[in-house]
């Protein structure tokens, strides 16, 4: 039986020998791509090429790709763990050519691969076809069907419609017919039974796809016409999941060797056996694969978090660690536990496994410590929301309340529901669909896009000339119209531009755009699918095929280089400093400000900072020269020293940034000598996720004006002492001084505490049975009647209540109640006696059921919320 590293490299090693170059994958997370959080398809790294907006290294490449689909269109994180073949995380094995061979080679090399060199049987194997679709005005793949023919008898040849054999890369864009390969892994009774062919498509966890070939040649138009390619394109993907299930002799993907050691690993931390319970069988799976799309996207510098893709990466982390908890009984951190066994497995072919581990394992612990609180905090609330239930005699929770505990305190739907279930309640579902409608609405209306064809005005290649200059002779290339929240603009592409766009954390460029009698604003410039298109919110007048000057605005730029000239010389100090486990996990370069995130495992003290920023200000009185190469190899880059980062994307060509000893792989715009960034301050250090530090600074102007703000602020503080020459002297005499000032008043408080409490004494009354002592209009500050009640709590403990009601100087009502712990006992409850009149007063409170205290906004209302609290007395 071959093992999957072996099945891995037999599916390389056989397109090798059929011309192919192999590429490594590319990061799982996606970066300078609006259009998308995650690689979720083999193709992602190849989609320029497809596009026609770069130009292939190779006509011919594969690869194994590390993908991951939990959201949008490919959303399939509520099948994972609950059926045998679906993941978050996987491999997809691909071959693809680029304007070189089409449908005959691409069949012929499958067919060759899995029946010759895989060895599966050839009785085994399906294949389907496009049946055409008459609303594209698009034909039946005969091409395909006739080569398929070679192999396979007609009734092992099926036709497939649009949904299952057509594939498009969105709305709009590079598509065309695909061929399924589906494989028939029952056992032969089962087959004699009942035909495969019967089964394809079908859901059935042994009749699966495990190729699909995709030939490219339509381009999809906005208005859902299809035009020709000027170029055919094959990308074909394997789930290497489900081929080594097929290999391997197994009925499920999760029996494979590529889960079965983290699956051993969860069940001897367990101490439960898998394959003996359902749940937690489901759970172990769970956990299995959702280990690996959560390691290879903080290797791939993707960080758990509450927006975009951060969040995405929480919500698989929060759904293993639940699965953990509900059925595997862990309630201390425990996927941490198992990234050495993933890493063992996986690291000899993603070399970013090995060198994250220790970085995957710090943010996977906390982000479990963090969420098994989150737990504990919605179970407590859970349990408030059973005991009001059942005491209303109700059967069923509030939808809205449940939408609440998962929204707001992100406490799993199937978790309440399941202790509910354990309590005889049940969770009103079509409420909390519906709450959920609404906030996936207000989500979608905030995302919502809507994106005109292209309107080719000339053709030509984009060239970014904004290294070497900040305006330039243009002339514009194409433009479309975009509708983006009730507001439209223009993408405009030019032949030349200056513009830098948005991209590897420095903000696009802003500037104008002028002819001879016009200028318009190009308000910002960002990444599209490989073009920079600048963003205005008109076209020019007149005729767009003339030429242009495309002029950038120099003192954004300006102040922007700076700081990203500065961001290179913090990550070099940095290392200097704290050494050299200091790696860059993030940045953010705009005009105003700078942001470093780095890889540390504790806070960085003062005198750290201090020396980081000595050793910057150094190399900027220095006045280090901009070394720069430009398209180098990146083995000669990685030869002189540059740093590459990971869950970056490196072409084989590459830029390197060289400042004295810091040296970079950079695509972004920098100053031309360090001593034109001025000065620079740190101005914030701080944690944003276990391991991982955040610094912010400024330089240049900017950095001048924080300069100055410290300065007025000291400047003002030795004012209110006077101008004392020593003021840190100063200061220190003051908080002393206070420091008495307070003993004293606490001493004077206690004094005068006794005689308020023995005077208040005087006024109690018996009413109905029950010692009353009512107080109105009191002008004590809330915490010393407060105070008072807690000790005549403990001097008054039989059939005694204590009611005060008032309001301060600036006749803001409070009111407290007291009440002996055998008047608690026999059904009173403080906290919901006060919560209730509060009402009264527009405001709000609670407590305990002896103490509970209320504030409100209407002075007026006092009486109204002391005369209910006497009425439950009075009526006990």
């Amino acid at each position: 039986m071959m093992t999957s590293k072996e099945i891995r490299a037999t599916f390389l090693n056989f397109f090798k020998s059929k011309g192919h170059e192999i590429v490594p994958s590319a990061p799982m997370v996606v970066k300078n791509d609006p259009t998308l959080m995650f690689t979720n398809a083999g193709m992602n790294q190849f989609k320029d090429i497809f596009l026609g907006n770069e130009a292939g290294k190779a006509d011919r490449i594969v690869d194994t790709q590390k993908c991951l689909r939990v959201s949008g269109k490919h959303n399939d994180l509520e099948e994972v763990g609950r059926d045998t073949y679906h993941h978050t995380m996987f491999e997809m094995l691909g071959n693809w050519s680029f304007g070189d061979y089409f449908k005959k080679e691409a069949i012929d090399w499958a067919w060759e691969l899995l029946h010759k060199v895989y060895g599966i049987p050839a009785d085994r194997l399906y294949a389907t076809v496009f049946e055409g679709s008459e609303k594209d005005g698009s034909e039946k793949d005969i091409e395909a069907f006739d080569l398929w023919k070679q192999y396979l008898p007609e009734n092992r040849i099926l036709l497939g419609n649009k949904k299952d054999n057509f594939w498009e890369m969105g709305d709009t864009g590079p598509c065309g017919p695909c061929s399924e390969i589906h494989i028939d892994l029952r056992t032969n009774a089962e087959r004699a039974a009942i035909p495969g062919e019967s089964l394809v498509n079908k859901d059935n966890p042994l009749v699966i796809e495990i190729w699909n070939l995709v030939f490219m040649q339509f381009n999809r138009k906005s208005d859902g016409s299809l035009e020709l390619l000027p170029a055919k394109h094959v990308d074909t993907g394997m789930g290497f999941e489900r081929l080594c299930m097929a290999l391997q002799g197994v009925t499920s993907n999760y029996d494979t060797d590529i889960f079965q050691p983290v699956i051993g690993k969860i069940a001897v931390l367990s101490g439960k056996k898998y394959g003996e319970n359902k749940d937690s069988d489901v759970a172990m799976r769970v956990i299995a694969d959702h280990l690996r799309a959560i390691s290879f996207s903080i290797a791939d510098g993707q960080l758990p978090s509450n927006v975009k893709a951060g969040y995405v990466i929480r919500r698989i982390l929060r759904r293993a660690v639940r699965y953990g908890y509900t059925f595997l009984g862990f309630d201390k951190p425990f996927i941490c536990k198992l990234v050495g066994t993933l890493v063992d497995e996986m690291g000899e072919t993603f070399p970013e496994l090995v060198k994250q581990q220790q970085l995957i394992e710090k943010v996977i612990r906390e982000e479990e410590l963090s969420f098994l609180r989150t737990l504990e905090i919605g179970i407590n609330m859970l349990d408030k929301l059973v005991r009001e239930s059942k005491k209303q005699g109700k059967k069923q929770i509030g939808g809205t309340d449940i939408f609440t505990l998962y929204d707001t305190y992100g406490f799993p739907l199937d978790l309440t529901e399941l202790i509910l279930r354990e309590q005889g309640l049940e969770a009103d579902k079509e409420e909390f669909d519906a709450e959920m409608q609404k906030q996936k609405t207000r989500a979608r209306n905030a995302a919502s896009m809507e994106v005109d064809d292209w309107i080719v005005i000339k053709d030509g290649e984009p060239e970014f000339v904004g290294y070497d200059c900040t305006s330039s002779e243009t002339k514009i290339l194409r433009y479309r119209r975009v509708k983006q929240k009730d507001r439209d603009f223009y993408q405009i592409v030019l032949n030349r531009t200056p513009f830098y766009a948005e991209m590897g954390g420095q903000v696009g460029d802003s500037g104008v755009l002028e002819s001879e009698s016009e200028k318009i604003e190009i308000f910002d410039t960002k990444k599209e699918n490989n073009l920079s298109v600048h963003l205005a919110k008109k076209l020019p007048a007149g005729d767009l095929s003339g030429t242009f000057i495309a002029s950038v605005d120099i003192c954004k730029r300006t102040a922007t280089e700076c700081n990203h000239s500065a961001t290179h010389l913090l990550h070099y100090a940095l290392r200097k400093v704290l050494g050299m486990h200091v790696e860059q996990k993030g940045s953010f370069v705009s005009p105003e400000v700078l942001r470093f995130d780095f890889s540390h495992f504790q806070k960085v003290s003062y005198d750290e900072i201090r020396e980081v920023e000595k050793l910057v200000t150094k190399a900027i009185r220095n006045n280090i020269p901009l070394d720069e190469y430009r398209n180098i190899s990146i083995d000669e880059a990685r030869s002189m020293g540059a740093m590459a980062l990971f869950g970056e994307k490196y072409g084989d060509r590459v830029r390197v940034i060289r400042f004295g000893d810091s040296i970079e792989l950079c695509g972004g715009t920098h100053i031309h000598q360090t001593g034109h960034i001025g000065t620079f301050r740190i101005v914030s250090e701080g944690s944003i996720a276990a391991g991982i530090r955040r610094i912010e600074a400024v330089t240049a102007e900017e950095c001048e004006n924080f300069l100055y703000m410290q300065q007025d602020l000291l400047y003002s503080i030795r004012e209110m002492f006077n101008n004392a020459p020593n003021i840190q002297q100063a200061v220190h005499k003051f908080l002393s001084e206070n420091q008495e000032l307070k003993k004293m008043v606490e001493e004077f408080k206690k004094e005068k505490l006794v005689i308020v409490k023995k005077e208040l004494a005087k006024q109690m009354k018996k009413i109905n049975g029950i010692n009353v002592l009512l107080v109105k209009s009191v002008f004590y500050a809330p915490d010393f009647i407060k105070e008072i009640a807690l000790q005549l709590h403990g001097e008054f403990t039989e059939r005694f209540l204590f009611l005060v009601g008032g309001s301060d100087a600036g006749n803001k009502p409070s009111i407290t109640l007291m009440i002996s712990d055998d008047l608690v006992k026999s059904g009173f409850d403080a906290s919901k006696l006060i919560r209730s009149a509060a009402r009264h007063i527009q405001g709000g409170g609670g407590g305990q059921p002896y103490l509970a205290t209320a504030g409100g906004k209407n002075a007026d209302g006092l009486n109204a919320a002391i005369d209910e609290i006497m009425s439950a007395v009075v009526n006990c």
